[in-house]
């Protein structure tokens, strides 16, 4: 079980932007069985010391591990000597026996970590969660870092294999008298796609509207000048300014007042009309990663959805739907608005848990 634990933290951990890879987790796994569980400051150290490669990485860590293991604020810009101030993983304790002496209980007690708790946390439906479990859930989603993968631009740059670089050889040639002393070359330097977030902020997406827009303020804080977030409910809206706050709290109050149509009703095919004519078609959408948030109700002409949704599907390098409901038992899409635009979607996908957003950073990285 606490095996289990400490890897769900290196998915975290992973999956907030730090290079948590098989090699560094084994370290931790044999630093934590060293040094123990009853300590927290122990779980910490060993963590810390075996998953961080560099010095950015270590606020990441912080704010993960104090998300992950209980909820509480990080310290951050510890020095090392420094006994962290972290949340309490209490490990029972035998009493004292007869002879004066405590003995300390089986590791295995760490199974009361809140961190085992988390872990059914990232599962759970985001629409049933309590005030304190939806609060556990945000600090968990503003450790997502949805990005794009890269791809190759227009732009070159010095590269040791490639294209001949005639204006830097011709350069370097003038330097030492006309005299060619090797080939300077050139390669295509990588760029990552533009990633494009549609949300829902109909009636009926209301439970999933807070941590869909929550993942999008993750996506902007990520990358701001690569991103753009707009809803979709009566009229389009642009948020993608108002969730470049770094506050996650002050980015979702900022676009709520942006938001005229919250839990209003739907008409997808007029809002991606709007999305089309106006961004679309002139460079946001072409090429891009489009993550669609909704779960397919449409009050207009479902075929009218299907015809802008092909639309949308020629420009964009990939297409995925995010579908609150596709992650419950027996879903079928059913309702009209999603029956007209699967033949035209890349990806089909739940949205309905953290878990489920962590797939969708996964689909949107290797997309």
């Amino acid at each position: 079980m606490a095996t289990e634990v400490l890897l769900g933290f290196a998915r975290t951990l992973r999956h907030a932007g730090v290079p948590a890879t098989p090699d560094r987790v084994q370290a931790m796994l044999r630093a934590v069985d060293a040094l123990g569980t009853a300590e927290p400051a122990g779980t910490y150290w060993a963590g810390r010391l075996t998953l961080c490669g560099e010095p950015d990485d270590l606020p990441i860590y912080d704010a993960a591990f104090a998300a992950y293991f209980g909820g509480r604020t990080a310290t951050r810009g510890l020095p090392l000597p420094v006994r962290p101030v972290l949340p309490s993983l209490s490990v029972p304790f035998a009493p004292a026996s007869a002879g004066g002496t405590a003995e300390q209980e089986e590791p295995a007690q760490v199974a009361a970590l809140s961190a085992s708790e988390a872990e059914l946390l990232r599962q759970r439906d985001v629409a049933d969660l309590s005030t304190v479990e939806r609060d556990e859930v945000r600090r968990m989603l503003a450790l997502l870092a949805p990005g794009t993968a890269p791809r190759r631009s227009r732009r070159y740059r010095p590269a040791p294999r490639g294209a001949v670089d005639t204006a830097r050889t011709v350069r370097a040639m003038l330097r030492q008298g006309g005299e060619a002393a090797r080939l300077a070359r050139r390669d295509r330097s990588p760029k990552p796609r533009r990633l494009v977030l549609l949300l829902d902020v109909s009636g009926s997406m209301a439970p999933y509207a807070d941590a869909l827009l929550r993942f999008g303020h993750a996506a902007v804080r990520r990358r701001p000048a690569g991103t753009e977030v707009f809803t979709l409910g009566t009229r389009l809206t642009r948020v993608t300014r108002a969730l470049r706050h770094r506050d996650p709290d002050a980015a979702l109050r900022a676009a709520g007042a942006a938001i005229p149509d919250w839990n209003g009703g739907t008409r997808l095919a007029d809002g991606l009309a709007a999305f089309l004519d106006r961004w679309g078609q002139r460079g946001t959408a072409r090429g891009a990663v489009v993550v669609m948030c909704s779960d397919g109700w449409e009050r207009g002409d479902p075929r009218q959805l299907g015809t802008q949704t092909q639309r949308l599907a020629r420009l964009a390098y990939r297409l995925v739907w995010v579908n609150p409901h596709r992650g419950k038992p027996g879903y079928e899409p059913l309702a009209a608005g999603m029956a007209a635009v699967l033949p035209h979607l890349d990806e089909f996908i739940a949205g309905h848990s953290l878990a489920a957003l962590e797939e969708l950073v996964r689909v949107i990285a290797r997309a």
